[in-house]
């Protein structure tokens, strides 16, 4: 059987899931396919918008905003990760966030990290509720605000007169 070729292996992968290029390169090398195969099924890909960054990163921005709760320092580092230019990435996010209200965002993951809870119990459950919110992406100083209700209302005393 003939050796499959980086056009195809290409597309076998996009048919799965949307991939960003610098995804998709990363792929086909690893299936050791040349580079100069690699480059010219990429750009064929792209010039028949197969493969478009912009899409992948509205629809990566999309789901991690509505479906997981990712707050938009997450989702603009993991699209980082996926190699999407930084404007790209930047359009992307205004265009989801745009009529977002973060406090909601914080609200329904503090809900769900407290299990309904009303009350922050200690200073070390609030210091991990703090860290959960930070690494979902949202920033400390929505995450400080949307926490100092919680805190106010608390049956602790965390040392720092608040």
């Amino acid at each position: 059987m003939p050796e499959r070729t980086a056009y195809v292996d290409a597309l076998l992968l996009l048919g799965r899931r949307e991939l960003s290029v610098q995804q998709l390169r990363e792929r086909l090398r690893d299936r050791e396919h040349p580079a100069e195969d690699v480059d010219r099924a990429i750009d064929l890909l792209l010039e028949n918008r197969t493969l478009d960054d912009e899409r992948v990163a509205a629809a990566y921005v999309r789901t991690a905003l509505k479906v997981k709760g990712r707050g938009r320092l997450r989702i603009q580092r993991e699209l980082q990760e996926m190699g999407i230019e930084k404007a790209t990435a930047a359009a992307a996010l205004a265009e989801a966030f745009g009529e977002v209200d973060e406090r909601a965002l914080i609200a329904k993951a503090l809900q769900k990290k407290l299990h309904g809870k009303p009350k922050i119990a200690s200073p070390a459950e609030y210091a991990r509720v703090y860290q959960f919110l930070m690494r979902q992406g949202f920033s400390p100083a929505a995450v400080s605000a949307a926490l100092r209700g919680h805190r106010k209302s608390a049956q602790f005393d965390d040392g720092d007169g608040g």
